[in-house]
């Protein structure tokens, strides 16, 4: 009987020991287990953290990149915006100076021809009225005024010019010169032939003051011949 009942408490303690044992294994396991999760829980969690530090990192050095690069070309595109405008304005200028040009050239021109309009009605006029008053040929009359009307167009050809030095000195001296000189050229070459004696009414008192001339300076001169 007490062997019995050793033998069953040998049982029941061996029992209980072992499921002691196997309860502290599983209990271990368990913990182990949960560290090992814990650990990877963590590690995972800390991966995270720097994989999002990483990515913030690279979304701010593309951002600032790309804000540079805009600056940049945003810069450039101003500075090109500032040399096309510069450009314009030059070409607006330029523009304005040769139209001002072109206009006192025309304005110079029309001046000219006008006055060499004017020459030439007076010679013919002077060189009629002279050929009715003192009966001379066409030739005789117009050797004489020619030299008279020479001084008058070199008089007319100084206050041009003078004139026209200070509106375009480069540009109207020039053309002066020659349009004058062909004035002067075509006068003489239009007379030439001439060898008649014509009679011509004067029209008003204006006219008969022109042929008199300056305090007669006209008649003495015919007077004399």
């Amino acid at each position: 009987m007490p062997v019995a009942i050793a033998l069953i408490i040998g049982i029941l303690g061996g029992y209980f020991i072992r499921k002691f044992l196997a309860e502290s294994k599983i209990k271990s396991a368990e913990e182990a287990a949960n560290k090992i999760l814990d650990d990877a829980a963590k590690e995972a969690e800390a991966k995270k953290k720097e994989a999002i530090l990483e990515a913030k990192d690279e979304v701010y050095r593309t951002r600032t990149e790309a804000e540079k690069e805009i600056r940049e070309r945003r810069a450039e595109i101003q500075r090109s915006e500032r040399r096309l405008i510069q450009k314009e304005e030059y070409l607006d200028r330029k523009s304005d100076s040769i139209e001002r040009k072109e206009n006192n050239l025309q304005k110079q021109e029309e001046q000219i021809e006008k006055i060499r309009e004017e020459i030439t009605s007076l010679y013919q006029e002077q060189l009629q009225e002279l050929e009715r008053l003192s009966n001379l040929t066409s030739e005789e009359a117009r050797d004489l005024l020619l030299s008279r009307v020479e001084e008058e167009i070199q008089h007319e050809a100084a206050m041009l010019i003078k004139d026209i030095e200070t509106q375009a000195k480069e540009e109207g001296e020039k053309k002066a010169r020659e349009i004058i000189s062909l004035a002067i050229q075509r006068c003489a070459a239009d007379h030439v032939a001439e060898t008649t004696v014509s009679v011509v009414a004067l029209p008003n008192d204006e006219m008969k003051g022109r042929i008199i001339g300056r305090e007669g300076r006209n008649i003495r001169t015919l007077e004399t011949m």
